[in-house]
């Protein structure tokens, strides 16, 4: 029994030892399972956050009602926006145009920046802002419409995140400063091209901390911001102009518009070549014709108060506010510029179509304000322009929405618009005109050519001896005329660069039949200033009312026709004379453009030709009294300076016009069967093709072409103004500068374009083969000297000539030439070699030993 419970004690001893071990292990056990229990188990459920309202996120903002209505944080600024179910689905318009900028950048005062569609979406918690193409139509009753989308492609500009939304009220608030601080809606910085100078001026980056928003005016039917944007760069290699004060930081403000789609009883109106207006083109995907084109007139929507009245005043006329910055001499010869369109709007059944109103000086509206039609003023460092004269359409009718009419003080002065034009000392290269339209073709140049044409009539007065009155008459002219010009364009009317055929020479200088008349078809032309040689028999220098082809273009854009029959009867007109039409497309002013040489600017008359060669003979009979015109006791050289260079600028343009002769084919617009219709091409005759490279030989490449009084020279200086000499010599450069005015000639003449049009034109008309036009031109350059001295101009025009043969050859351009314009190239170097024989003087001499150097080596490389 003893060792029984002695065993049993060991037992119970052993067990209660194993209950001590294992009951704290079974203790961590749980302890450990607990955790990993609360861990696994779902935590308290929080009380939600109330969802905050559009009144809770708005609270500390200012309300801007309108089309959209914004709300504005009075403390940060920061911009919310309303979008209602309303704006969903539906079509807007956003319109841009720069409110403040600077030329150097491209973007200056008034430039406006087109107008697209835009709807603005829900997807999910968020709302996209979409662009919308509208380049092609599509018939409705046509199954093939069922596809239209096909292939084409939306513009997501922004999606942005729903913050708030009112279902009782069908709100939703945005976040809109993305949309305004950022370039969403449009690009604002020019974009660089390849091949752009790393030394051109550049906005930098665009800054989000400095950009902000500087105003907001909303309305019923549009929405409008004003947006500084900042570019900012570290550091700068070109710091612009005096106008850009820091090139590292540079502000650009743009008004940007938010448009209702209009909703009237507007009929759009299709497009004809044979008259000029603005377009939006529109590509017509379901007809099957050859030209599928439904492109639409850009016009106002002009409705009759009585429609049965053949003239009645307008529902709504186009009223122009004219900007309290208007200099008050010129505020009456404005107005009536504006109101002589309305001569042609009585013929298309519409009377006091427009209206001018003075904004008061206390207005508060800006002249920027899309709801205002504005004649504006601006006075600007570097001039783009001496007047502009743009609108916006709604890009689905076609229909004008809103213009302005920008203009420059310059149009006063006696500054120019560009160094290059008149200051060749200060040019590193030629200034070509069309290269700058080319990269500005919102842009109208007419004030530029305005004013040159205005101080090279001011000059020809003061050398004249005329009266002060007369001056002041001239200038009002221009003005009139100008004015005229930018107003066309508001009317949806682009430029009839052909319409200065109107009238002949004799016609142009007999003051009594042109008073008060347009001296062209068209004041949507580009024509010369109307100065007679004979000072005596002085009437019109500009028109001073609109053309005939004004009225009819007018007509058929604004006419409420009865019936189609009665609109093409109007267009049927298009073969009258003084109704023909040419535009930028076709226009001659750039080397090797287009083909009709009536197609041009600064020329004038129906004898284009005969009308430069007495601009020519004006100039020449001026330059011979200009030193003693132009000089002022007691004044710098700089007023004599700018009347040689105005002068030697008419030359220039008088033989270029001349030059457009050569290989020219004259174009008809007509329609098939259409009384007094001719031919689409027809080659400028023989005999004024042969007229043009007579005038070109005397008055262009003759060895006293562009000639002067040698005691002229000595006197041509610039004012000394600071370190305005730091970039190169003073002296000027009169070689350099007649060169390049020839070389403009040459470039046209030879360009590839126009020699292939005479070897083509010649299976269809023209007389004037390339072999004699070539061989023409050789004689010209060299013919006259090359037996004997060759004075320095001639020397510098034959090597450049001779260059230009040797690249059409070998050079990088050299697979554009015909291969008879190669072989007349080489035929004519050749020719010039065994003339080239080492003649004259030792300069002579020494000459034409280069010819035959450059010719040897060119043609060790011909293949």
């Amino acid at each position: 029994m003893i060792i029984k419970k002695r065993n049993v004690f060991r037992l119970l001893s052993l067990t209660l030892l194993m209950c001590a071990f294992i009951a704290p292990q079974n203790l961590e056990a749980q302890r450990k399972k607990k955790k990993k229990k609360d861990k696994t188990e779902a935590p308290a459920p929080k009380p939600k956050p109330k969802t905050k309202s559009i009144k809770d996120l708005t609270k500390s903002s200012k309300k801007i009602e309108g089309l959209f209505t914004m709300y504005r944080d009075t403390v940060t600024g920061a911009l919310q926006m309303v979008i209602s179910d309303d704006h969903l689905g539906k079509d807007y318009i956003h319109f841009n145009q720069v409110s403040n900028g600077v030329v150097d950048a491209g973007r200056f005062r008034g430039a406006y920046g087109g107008s697209k569609v835009f709807k603005v979406k829900k997807y999910y918690n968020k709302i996209e802002f979409v662009s919308q193409n509208t380049s092609f139509y599509f018939d409705p009753e046509n199954a093939i419409s069922k596809s239209k989308d096909a292939n084409t492609s939306e513009g997501i500009m922004a999606t942005v995140k729903i913050e708030a939304h009112d279902k009782k009220e069908g709100l939703y608030l945005i976040k809109a400063d993305g949309l305004f601080l950022k370039e969403t809606f449009a690009q604002v910085k020019p974009p660089r091209f390849p091949g752009s100078s790393p030394f051109a001026f550049s906005l930098g980056n665009l800054d989000k901390s400095k950009t902000k928003i500087n105003s907001i005016n909303n309305y019923d039917d549009n929405t409008n911001l004003e947006v500084e944007y900042v570019y900012s760069k570290p550091s700068i290699l070109n710091g612009g102009s005096q106008a850009v004060t820091d090139g590292r930081n540079v502000s650009i403000k743009v008004f940007h518009s938010l448009i209702a789609m209009p909703d009237n009883d507007y009929e759009i109106l299709l497009d004809d070549p044979r008259v000029g207006y603005f377009t939006t083109q529109v590509n017509d995907q379901t007809a099957t014709n050859s030209a599928p084109f439904k492109d639409l007139v850009h016009r106002w929507n002009l409705i009759k108060k009585d429609p049965s009245a053949a003239i009645s005043e307008p529902v709504t006329p186009i009223t122009w506010w004219m900007e309290n910055s208007t200099p008050v001499e010129w505020r009456e010869t404005i107005t009536q510029g504006v109101l002589e369109w309305n001569k042609a709007f009585e013929k298309a059944g519409f009377k006091n179509a427009m209206v001018v109103k003075m904004q008061p000086d206390d207005a508060e509206w800006d002249a920027g304000d899309i709801n205002y039609n504005v004649l504006r003023w601006t006075s600007s460092p570097n001039p783009p322009f001496g007047g502009y004269g743009p609108s916006f359409v709604n890009p689905r009718t076609g229909e004008i929405i809103g213009a302005d009419i920008m203009l420059e003080y310059v149009h006063f002065t006696n500054r120019v618009f560009y160094d290059q034009l008149f200051d060749l000392a200060k040019a590193d290269v030629e200034f070509d005109a069309s290269e700058y339209l080319r990269k500005n073709k919102v842009l109208c140049s007419f004030g530029h050519v305005m004013h040159e044409n205005t101080m090279f009539g001011q000059a020809v007065i003061e050398a004249s001896g005329n009266s002060d009155l007369e001056m002041a008459r001239m200038k009002k002219e221009s003005m009139l005329a100008l004015i005229m010009h930018e107003v066309g364009h508001t009317l949806g009317l682009n430029h009839n660069m052909k319409a200065s055929q109107l009238f002949s020479p004799e016609e142009l200088a007999n003051k009594d039949f042109i008073e008060g008349k347009c001296l062209t078809g068209s004041v949507m032309d580009y024509a010369g200033i109307n100065l007679t040689n004979d000072r005596t028999k002085q009437g019109q220098y500009y028109d001073t009312s609109v053309g005939p082809y004004d009225v009819w273009a007018i007509q058929f854009g604004y006419t409420p026709f009865k019936s189609e029959a009665e609109k093409t009867a109007l267009l049927n007109r298009s073969t009258e004379p003084e109704l023909i039409f040419g535009n930028d497309a076709d226009d001659m002013r750039a080397p090797g453009k287009a083909i009709d040489p009536r197609v041009m600017i600064g020329d004038l008359s129906n004898d284009q030709i005969g009308y430069s060669i007495n601009r020519i003979k004006l100039v020449d009979s001026m330059m011979d009294n200009v030193k003693s015109k132009f000089s002022k006791t007691g004044e710098s050289y700089q007023e004599l300076r700018r009347a040689y260079y105005l002068l030697s600028g008419q030359r220039a343009i008088a033989t270029g016009v001349i030059s457009r002769f050569i290989g020219g084919v004259y174009v008809d617009r007509a329609m098939i069967g259409q009384e007094g219709g001719k031919q689409p091409y027809t080659p400028v005759s023989i005999e004024d093709q042969k007229r043009a490279m007579n005038a070109l030989k005397m008055h262009a490449f003759a060895p006293d072409a562009f000639s002067a009084p040698s005691e002229l020279y000595n006197y041509l200086a610039m004012q000394r103004r600071g370190y305005n000499f730091f970039g190169g010599p003073e002296d000027p450069k009169i070689h350099r500068q007649v060169l390049i005015y020839q070389q403009n000639i040459l470039r046209h003449i030879l360009h590839p374009n126009t020699l292939q049009r005479i070897t083509d034109s010649e299976l269809y008309g023209n007389k004037y083969s390339l072999s004699s036009f070539m061989s023409d031109l050789n004689n010209a350059i060299f013919k006259a000297d090359i037996y004997s001295n060759v004075n320095s101009f001639r020397q510098n025009l034959q090597i450049a000539y001779t260059d230009m043969l040797i690249d059409m050859l070998i050079g990088k351009q050299s697979s554009r030439y015909t291969n008879n314009a190669k072989s007349m190239a080489l035929y004519n170097l050749k020719r010039i070699r065994t003339m080239a024989a080492p003649t004259g003087n030792v300069s002579s001499k020494a000459h034409k030993q280069h010819l035959r150097t450059l010719i040897d080596n060119a043609l060790k490389e011909v293949k």
